[in-house]
C-alpha cells in the first residue's frame, strides 16, 4: 500500500502497511483498544490479505474460495496472497486466481472529494479449509447511537507494525458526522478504532457482517469509516455468481 499524505484525513493505506516478516514473528496485538481471540465475532471467517508490496489488509470469507477485502488493498497492486495458518499454527500463503474491484472504486476520492465504494472480491485457487466458515452478510443500514464490532488483523498502535497479526475486536458506536449515509458507516469509542492492517476487516451487527473498514481518520484509534454491504448487495451477489459462488446474507 502506498504510504498515506499528511493530511487531515488519511485513507486507510494507514489501516495496511506492514512487512510478512513482521507478521510472522509472534505477532502479539490488534485494533488499538480491542480484545483478542476466538471469542471475537467473525473470527471463524477472517483472514489476512497480503500485497506484493509488503502491505498487509484484513479480509472476509464470504465462500469457500472467496475473500471480500478493501478495494484499496488490491489497487495498483501486482498480486495478493490470502494468508492464514494451518492447524499445526504454519503459516500459509494461499494463491489469488482472480481479483474482482468494485467498478466504483476511486483511488484519489480524497483529494477529489468523489464517493468511493472500498471494496474488492479476490478468488483463491483452491478452496480454504473448510474449518473457514462464510460469514453471514447483513444487509441492514446501522443508525446513530447502535453499537457494532470492528474486528480485524491490525497494529495495537500506530507505531507498533510488529503487533500486527492477532484478531482482535472492539465495541465502538456508530455517529453520523455529515449526516445519515447509505454508503458509509462511521464509527467512534474512547480509545478504539481501525489501524495499520484493519482495512477490509469486519464490522459486526452481532454475527452479520454489515460493512467493511476502509479508512481512519486522523491516526490509529480514530473515527472510523466502513463501506455499507447491503447497497452492493447486488455487486456482491453478480460477482459470486460468476465464480459459481453465492454469500450468505
Amino acid at each position: 500500500m502506498r504510504a498515506p499524505k499528511p493530511s487531515a484525513a488519511h485513507p486507510v493505506g494507514l489501516l495496511a502497511g506492514a512487512a510478512l516478516a513482521m507478521l510472522l514473528a509472534a505477532p502479539a496485538l490488534a485494533i488499538v483498544g480491542g480484545r483478542e481471540g476466538a471469542q471475537v465475532p467473525g473470527a471463524a471467517s477472517a483472514v489476512m490479505v497480503l500485497t506484493s508490496g509488503g502491505g498487509v489488509c484484513s479480509g472476509v470469507v464470504v465462500a469457500p474460495d472467496a475473500v471480500l477485502t478493501a478495494g484499496h488493498c488490491v489497487a495498483g497492486v501486482a498480486e495478493n496472497r490470502i494468508h492464514y495458518r494451518d492447524e499445526a499454527g504454519r503459516p500459509v500463503l494461499a494463491e489469488v486466481a482472480t481479483r474482482h474491484l468494485h467498478p466504483a472504486y476511486d483511488g484519489d476520492a480524497i483529494r477529489g472529494r468523489t464517493r468511493s465504494i472500498d471494496l474488492a472480491l479476490l478468488r483463491t485457487r483452491e478452496s480454504l479449509p473448510a474449518r473457514f466458515a462464510p460469514a453471514p452478510l447483513g444487509a441492514a443500514v446501522p443508525r446513530a447511537g447502535q453499537t457494532l464490532v470492528l474486528a480485524g488483523f491490525g497494529a495495537a498502535r500506530g507505531n507498533d507494525r510488529r503487533s500486527i497479526g492477532r484478531y482482535r475486536g472492539a465495541t465502538l458506536t456508530v455517529v453520523e458526522p455529515y449526516g445519515p449515509s447509505r454508503i458509509l458507516v462511521w464509527l467512534k469509542a474512547p480509545g478504539a478504532g481501525g489501524c495499520q492492517g484493519d482495512s477490509g476487516g469486519p464490522i459486526l451487527d452481532g454475527t452479520a457482517v454489515v460493512a467493511l473498514a476502509a479508512w481512519v481518520k486522523d491516526a490509529c484509534g480514530g473515527l472510523t469509516q466502513g463501506i455499507l454491504l447491503g447497497p452492493q448487495r447486488d455487486w456482491l451477489d453478480r460477482t459470486l455468481a460468476g465464480w459459481n459462488a453465492a454469500a450468505r446474507w
